[in-house]
């Protein structure tokens, strides 16, 4: 596994930012190993798979996990407030650097991600292939 850091400065789109990545790195098959900082808008896809909430406010990033592939990435958030209330979803675009997110990626150099319409989900999901050694 190749590792890609990367330190996230204020005003900076985590996904965007994230998708710039895996494009200029092509990355193949990536993950996220580690997040750490703080957002000052978060916006994410709650469970019912439609409705996007937003909340205007800094936030600490308690983790970010997910998958890179050169299709899309699919990516989770979970944050907290200063009360210590614990907030997350689907990552989507706005979700804004406040002052810092240090990131860490890992990338899989022999496996290949890909991402393909999924009848029964209704969602392109992820396909895996090992690459030929």
């Amino acid at each position: 596994m190749k590792v890609y850091a990367v330190r996230l400065t204020e005003g900076m789109d985590l996904k965007v930012e994230i998708e710039k990545i895996a494009v200029a790195e092509q990355i193949q098959a990536g993950v996220i190993l580690s997040s750490v900082g703080c957002i000052s808008k978060a916006r994410f896809r709650v469970a019912d798979g439609i409705s996007i909430r937003e909340i205007k406010k800094n936030l600490e990033i308690l983790s970010l996990n997910g998958t890179i592939s050169p299709k899309g990435v699919h990516i989770h958030i979970s944050c907290s407030d200063s009360d210590g209330i614990s907030f997350g979803g689907h990552l989507v675009e706005g979700n804004i650097v406040n002052t810092t997110c240090e990131l860490v990626i890992g990338i899989l150099e022999n496996y290949k991600f890909d991402r393909k319409m999924d009848r029964h989900t209704g969602y392109e999901e992820l396909t895996l292939s090992k690459n030929q050694a």
